[in-house]
């Protein structure tokens, strides 16, 4: 029998995290009550009531059949978000790489742990340190990566031509001018040189390399210096030569005071860990690939140059520029940005002439008025017209409205993230549902995890609603029931009847 291979606590693991939709516990604790109401109708989908419909207020206590429910026709089916996939060993081409994969659905904690936003999530662990990807999804990317973060990161220049040849071949680099080319402080430079996806690492002990990239021979040892094409070509570094202070030196100074925007440099725009300083970006609006995305997602129409400042992901702020663009109004622009004094813009649908459907349209401009309504509790849907699952999620959503429209405290809403935006409507993805309480729109507002079903949803309101309400149900139903009921009575006395004679 071949020996086990030994298993280290130093492993390599490139992890995936996916997920698939875990029934809300809330809705499963639900189910276990013994009493429920009898929401049968919702699902019945042989029977559509129209808006002639008058509906009577009751309090049902009685809910045999809900455990027995099926979603049927109609229904959002979520089974798109499952990830299966066979892998087969010849497929891994990264060497000695742990590939290994986790359902954020079902390990809610780990996800949460490494603040996972969305799926599919990379990270590759080295002794124990993760390192998320930002880069392209295809194999020869990945791997790549893989073997940069795995492999030497740190490479040695011993002579002159060598140097030459970097020089006129690479941007941006980093030399590290050293006493020993093995020792703590290449060790720290190599260390250093793991966390930087696009920067070359380079060190040499050498006088006359160093005097090549700028460094004075004659000056302290360790020295380190970045290069980069760009007029403001030579940084050099003035700090504690560990690891942490020479990676945030890097990540500072590789970029160029002005980035010319493009799909290959957008993750170094949107995905920069360094927060305390300004990015200066230039978009061309003419290229489609580039300008137009952008275009879209601040909200820009026309071909007139613009000037925008955006606070970033986080909570993404976005500031115009009105007026003559100048470098005295662009650098009074900046200096107020970075003093946070500027009123942020919000893209706006414009609102509605009349919005009196089951499901109401909420835009950027009335959404104080429709969500932040303290006397309201709101149920928000953030979608996008292009979006699938929004689009499966659509007749389920209107449904749920028409069932609850009858009651006042109570508004079931949705709006075009696309086209609209609010600081209080923050979406990972689409569709996003957001419930706001009645009385308490202070605070953020609770994410809606449950199965997308009217049942559900209904479920979930009943629960969180700030304002408690009674199901309305259609008239229609109840004369439905009325008359089974005074057939089964009859059949029951015409049998009576028939054994008596």
């Amino acid at each position: 029998m071949a020996a086990s291979k030994p298993l280290l606590l130093s492993l390599t693991v490139l992890l995936l995290i996916i997920s698939s939709i875990p029934l809300s516990k809330q809705t499963q604790d639900l189910d276990k009550e013994e009493d429920e109401e009898d929401l049968s109708f919702l699902e019945d989908h042989d029977h559509d009531h129209d808006d002639t419909d008058s509906y009577e207020d009751h309090d049902f206590e009685n809910y045999d059949d809900l455990d027995d429910f099926e979603s049927g026709e109609g229904e959002y089916d979520d089974s798109e978000s499952g990830f299966e996939a066979e892998v087969d060993e010849s497929d891994v081409v990264a060497e000695e790489v742990v590939l290994a994969k986790v359902d954020a659905g079902e390990e809610t904690e780990l996800a949460q742990k490494y603040n996972v936003e969305g799926y599919p999530t990379l990270f590759l662990f080295v002794d124990g340190v993760h390192k998320p990807y930002n880069g392209a999804r295809n194999k020869d990317a990945i791997v790549s990566w893989v073997k940069k973060k795995t492999g030497p990161g740190l490479h040695n220049i011993t002579t002159v031509e060598e140097a030459e040849r970097i020089l006129t071949s690479e941007s941006p680099i980093v030399v590290g001018y050293v006493e020993n080319l093995a020792g703590p402080d290449s060790e720290e430079l190599a260390a250093a040189s793991k966390q930087e996806d696009e920067v070359s690492f380079y060190q040499t002990s050498n006088a006359d390399v160093a005097k090549l990239f700028h460094i004075n021979p004659q000056g302290k040892r360790p020295a380190v210096v970045l290069l980069k094409k760009e007029d403001e070509k030579i940084s050099h570094f003035g700090g504690q030569f560990t690891r942490s202070e020479l990676t945030e030196f890097v990540s500072k100074n590789k970029l160029p005071l002005v980035i010319y925007f493009t799909r290959a440099s957008s993750s170094s725009v949107f995905e920069n860990p360094i927060k305390n300083q300004a990015l200066f970006v230039y978009v061309p609006m003419d290229e489609e690939d580039a300008g137009k995305p952008v275009a879209e997602y601040f909200g820009i129409d026309g071909d007139a140059p613009r000037v925008i400042a955006f606070t970033g992901n986080e909570d993404s702020r976005k500031f115009f520029l009105d007026g003559e663009l100048t470098l005295n109004s662009i650098k009074s622009f900046g200096e107020n940005f970075l003093q946070d004094n500027l009123k942020p813009f919000y893209k706006s649908d414009p609102i509605p002439e009349t919005n009196d459907g089951d499901v109401k349209i909420v835009v950027g401009n009335n959404f104080d008025e429709i969500v932040l309504d303290e006397s309201k509790d709101v149920l928000l849907e953030i979608y996008a017209s292009w979006c699938g699952h929004c689009q499966a999620l659509e007749p389920t959503y209107n449904k749920l409205a028409k069932h609850l429209r009858g009651i006042d405290s109570l508004v079931i809403a949705k709006m075009d993230g696309t086209t609209n935006e609010h600081p209080r409507a923050k979406s990972d993805g689409y569709p996003t549902l957001l419930f706001f309480p009645a009385g308490n729109k202070s605070f953020d507002p609770i994410t809606v995890e449950t199965d997308r079903t009217v049942k559900a949803f209904y479920k979930f309101l009943k629960q969180h609603a700030a304002i408690p309400f009674k199901l309305q149900k259609p008239e229609s139903t109840q004369k439905a029931e009325s008359t089974q009921k005074t057939e089964s009575s009859q059949d029951s006395n015409n049998k009576d009847l028939k054994d008596e004679l």
